[in-house]
């Protein structure tokens, strides 16, 4: 088996959905299925026992659902490595931000194409977020900007540079590391040090939790 295997956990409770699903990704020869979870529980008992490098997740599910799952993985330290890709029905909504925010890596709908699926695994669990094109800098920027109950002034930022905040700002806009260094002038190398950066001292396990970072803290707001 090659060392660039990526491996992957298949949680949705439609059974049909998710045989689909795993077909697809079994069909990628850099891909392996390795778990099929029927629910939010049992993808976060299998992400612990078999450790995938992506888990793709259903956000509706009984039980335990796609959301509380995906912020059980991510919560936990033993399982840092693993990424989540959330897949839903319910793509222009509140569920986007939802899964934003309980770590998800980023979202497709369930309609996406085959081939835009598998690059998505790829792109996940390379350590880059993917924020599904219909979902707009102003559709997550309102909701993430919305204060919730419970919520203190985000002073995360306030540990950055101001180069560092700069390109966290760029991040949220979605310019690629090689946009960004478009955009300041320097080495493509340089923008991805400025990112990892920051992604270690606000302690982001990703891009997609440095747009959360971005725009809570109100760095970048809706329509900038």
């Amino acid at each position: 088996m090659s060392e660039a295997t990526t491996r992957v956990l298949v949680a949705d409770d439609q059974r049909l959905i998710r045989a689909g699903f795993v077909g697809l990704v079994a069909s990628a020869p850099d891909l392996e299925v390795v778990g099929e979870a029927v629910d939010g529980a049992d993808a976060v008992r299998q992400a612990r026992a078999a450790r995938p490098d992506v888990v793709l997740m259903d956000i509706r599910m009984p039980g335990t659902d796609g959301l509380s799952a995906t912020e059980l993985i991510t919560g936990d330290p033993d399982l840092a490595d693993v990424k989540v890709l959330v897949l839903t029905t319910f793509e222009a909504d509140e569920y986007v931000v939802a899964a934003l925010r309980a770590g998800a890596s980023g979202f497709l709908g369930k309609g996406v194409e085959p081939e835009d699926l598998v690059a998505a695994i790829r792109v996940v669990a390379a350590g880059e977020s993917l924020l599904s094109p219909r979902a707009t800098s102003a559709l997550i920027g309102r909701f993430l900007s919305q204060p919730r109950d419970g919520d203190t002034v985000d002073t995360s930022l306030d540990v950055l540079t101001e180069r560092e905040r700069e390109v966290v700002a760029l991040v949220a806009r979605g310019l690629s590391n090689d946009d960004i260094a478009g955009r300041l002038f320097v080495s493509p190398f340089t923008a991805k040090t400025h990112v990892n950066r920051a992604m270690a001292k606000l302690g982001a396990r990703d891009r997609a939790q440095l747009v959360v970072h971005a725009y809570q803290s109100g760095l970048v707001r809706a329509g900038d």
